[in-house]
């Protein structure tokens, strides 16, 4: 006998982010632990990063993201965060 799957819900959102705020904001969204993945784009839309979270992702494994995050802060002034999250 073979039970139901049940299937998650996920949502998409989108935040305007100024460049000093990057960092700071993503650190926000990881600590909510319903994210399934960030996605980073410039201005004009492009995806610059995309940050994957599973279960389990804590501190040192988060390390080199955070400096990606920062280097791409320095880029430009306007971002927008696209998150995913599941219910």
């Amino acid at each position: 006998m073979t039970t139901p799957q049940l299937e998650a819900k996920v949502q998409t959102e989108e935040h305007k982010v100024a460049g000093e705020d990057l960092l700071s904001r993503i650190k926000e969204l990881v600590h909510q632990g319903n994210v399934r993945r960030i996605i980073i784009k410039n201005s004009e839309g492009r995806s610059l990063l995309e940050i994957p979270l599973t279960v389990g992702v804590v501190g040192a494994v988060l390390l080199p993201i955070w400096v990606a995050v920062g280097a791409i802060a320095a880029l430009a002034k306007d971002y927008t965060l696209e998150v995913e999250k599941q219910d």
